[in-house]
């Protein structure tokens, strides 16, 4: 990444109260819908967290996802990206 680049950095309250810097790592599509893979930014040893992604006008919101056919479908597609070389090399470029 470019050093003239700035970090997308996404404040997140959790469901303790607990506020997080999240930093997105990747986005896919499934389903003709779009999700996000988020880190936090001061603990990247933590799980990764999937987003959706949805637009509200002309701004774009990221919403947790809580159908389980939906979650099971995403982290399918999450987890084949993962044992993906290709994405590996994206991740790191």
């Amino acid at each position: 990444m470019p050093d003239d680049e700035e970090e997308a950095v996404y404040v997140v309250t959790d469901e303790t109260g607990r506020e997080m810097e999240l930093v997105p790592i990747c986005s896919f599509d499934c389903n003709d819908k779009n999700y996000v893979v988020m880190i936090d930014r001061n603990d990247p040893e933590a799980e990764g967290l999937i987003l959706r992604v949805e637009e509200d006008g002309d701004e774009m919101v990221l919403a947790n996802i809580e159908d389980d056919d939906e979650w099971n479908a995403v982290v399918d597609i999450y987890n084949e990206m993962l044992e993906s070389e290709s994405w590996m090399k994206g991740l790191l470029q």
